[in-house]
């Protein structure tokens, strides 16, 4: 991790996958309670690129050891995420899948819970996935790009070359989910 530097209302960190940070959000409180931003345009310009907010998404996820993912879609309607865990705690991961770069192929996780305020900032060329850590997990997504079933593609979770430590054994799946292909010589990647 990179040091950390501010950027409005949060904290960044920065991972070893280069473009790929952890947001920490700054709350403000008082003996009411506090506030949190989760989004804010004018601080995240950076992530956006200057793209508005598209589409927000909620998940919950019921079982300790379920897996979502690994999604992605490709151009023109590949997608920056900002996703935090509002209750429950996940495992949240995003695999590099931009082509030509220098970490292809490498993944980077993140523990997201309800204390800890953490954003995981993805940008567009990352294929992205969570698994459920503790009973009814529930995450919100800000999206930068509307889901295309069309340009839609995903990783397969237990695809060994990506090798992904998953905390838990991986248990619940779609059966979407369960399908991904895994990869081989011919995945290029996305080329933004």
């Amino acid at each position: 991790m990179s040091a950390v530097r501010s950027s409005g209302r949060f904290d960044v960190v920065g991972t070893a996958i280069a473009g790929l940070n952890v947001l920490v959000r700054k709350p403000v409180g008082d003996a009411r309670g506090s506030l949190e931003r989760m989004f804010c345009a004018s601080d995240l310009t950076e992530w956006t690129g200057g793209q508005a907010i598209a589409q927000i998404n909620r998940t919950v996820t019921r079982e300790p050891g379920a897996v979502r993912g690994l999604h992605f879609q490709y151009p023109p309607h590949a997608e920056t995420k900002f996703v935090s865990c509002l209750r429950g705690a996940v495992f949240d991961i995003a695999v590099d899948i931009r082509w030509g770069s220098p970490t292809f192929l490498h993944w980077h996780g993140e523990i997201l819970d309800e204390e800890n305020r953490r954003t995981l900032a993805i940008p567009r060329g990352f294929a992205h996935g969570f698994q459920c850590l503790k009973e009814n997990c529930e995450l919100l997504y800000f999206h930068t790009a509307a889901y295309k079933a069309e340009a839609e593609s995903a990783l397969n979770v237990r695809d060994p070359r990506l090798a992904i430590a998953w905390p838990l054994p991986v248990g619940q799946m779609s059966e979407r989910d369960e399908r991904h292909p895994m990869l081989n010589d011919q995945f290029e990647g996305v080329r933004l």
